[in-house]
């Protein structure tokens, strides 16, 4: 008796290891997936302005730094004694204009440096519900708790999405030819735009990024991972929620998370991953007596395994 459905994945040719350079951007669930490349210490960038929900924010984010752009004094404005920017997300707001900025320009340095120099894209899709600017009519990526009739509310339709889609590839190509780019849709349920909306959003960006996949003679190493299907076909049953009902729980995420290591993952990276994982639980052990003679040498033979890693993958860093 079969009592679950499961996704068909086959192990996909540009594996991720140890030399690998990832860049992660996206919806939150962009997140998971970064903190388990974190974890096993693999090298990555991921969000470097904060979660990034909607195609079109994803797109100008990339468009700004592959065109080497830089945020001024007018692209920021205060609010709630805080200094905000309408194209991150509120973690980078500050209560320092300057400060801010700073992050922001940064920000855009890094993510032309790491798209440049990327093996693997992976970008989150989230919603293609997007808020727009009534004073700029410009879409936002955050709307940083400003009074609703300050924005207008629009659904991007297939089209929109998918032409999208195809300049943030186009940007990409610019200066990284052969990066595989993985796409993915978040499982991660927008319930306040409502129960149908959600649907309705899931599906023109589900829609949206079939097109570009079917589009294989004007886009190369373009990749799909069905995170949202995983979600929804593999793990049908609210227990693979979290409290709020909308985020995956940690047991849902371990899943997914093992499915995109069968399928990305290189299997020759395991003894090393194995071998990072036994450091990690190493360092978050609490010993009974910090001071006693057995938890030096377990620190002594701990900080040797650190060193033996890192004279082979001198980017590892285990401090906290």
């Amino acid at each position: 008796m079969k009592l679950q459905t499961i996704v068909p994945l086959q192990p996909e040719e540009e594996e991720i290891d140890y030399q690998s350079s990832i860049f992660l951007l996206g919806s939150c669930f962009v997140q998971n997936i970064g903190k388990k490349l974190q974890y096993y210490q693999f090298q990555t960038l991921q969000n470097p302005i904060g979660i990034l929900f909607h195609p079109l924010a994803i797109e100008n984010f990339i468009g700004k730094s592959i065109e080497q752009k830089t945020y001024k004094a007018a692209d920021v404005f205060y609010f709630n004694e805080r200094w905000h920017c309408f194209d991150a997300h509120s973690d980078l707001s500050d209560p320092t204009k300057e400060l801010l900025l700073g992050n922001l320009n940064s920000a855009l340095i890094k993510t032309r440096d790491q798209l440049e120099n990327a093996t693997h894209i992976i970008i989150t899709l989230g919603t293609a519900w997007v808020y727009r600017s009534i004073e700029t009519q410009k879409p936002v990526a955050n709307c940083h708790k400003l009074p609703q009739k300050n924005f207008t509310k629009e659904l991007l339709a297939e089209e929109e999405i998918e032409e999208s889609l195809k300049r943030i590839i186009a940007n990409i190509r610019k200066i990284n030819e052969s990066a595989s780019v993985i796409f993915t849709i978040s499982p991660v349920r927008h319930l306040k735009d409502g129960f149908v909306e959600n649907q309705r959003s899931k599906a023109n960006l589900i829609l949206a990024v079939g097109k570009i996949m079917e589009a294989t003679e004007q886009f190369k190493n373009l990749h799909y991972f069905p995170a949202f299907e995983i979600m929804l076909d593999e793990l049908r049953d609210y227990r693979f929620y979290a409290e709020d009902m909308v985020h995956p729980n940690n047991l849902a995420i371990e899943y997914i998370w093992e499915r995109f290591k069968n399928v990305w993952i290189s299997e020759k990276t395991g003894s090393v991953m194995k071998a990072v994982e036994e450091i990690r639980k190493g360092l978050s052990h609490k010993p009974f007596n910090e001071d006693s003679e057995q938890h030096q040498l377990f620190l002594k033979s701990l900080n040797e395994k650190i060193l033996v890693l890192q004279k082979e993958f001198p980017f590892m860093n285990f401090k906290p």
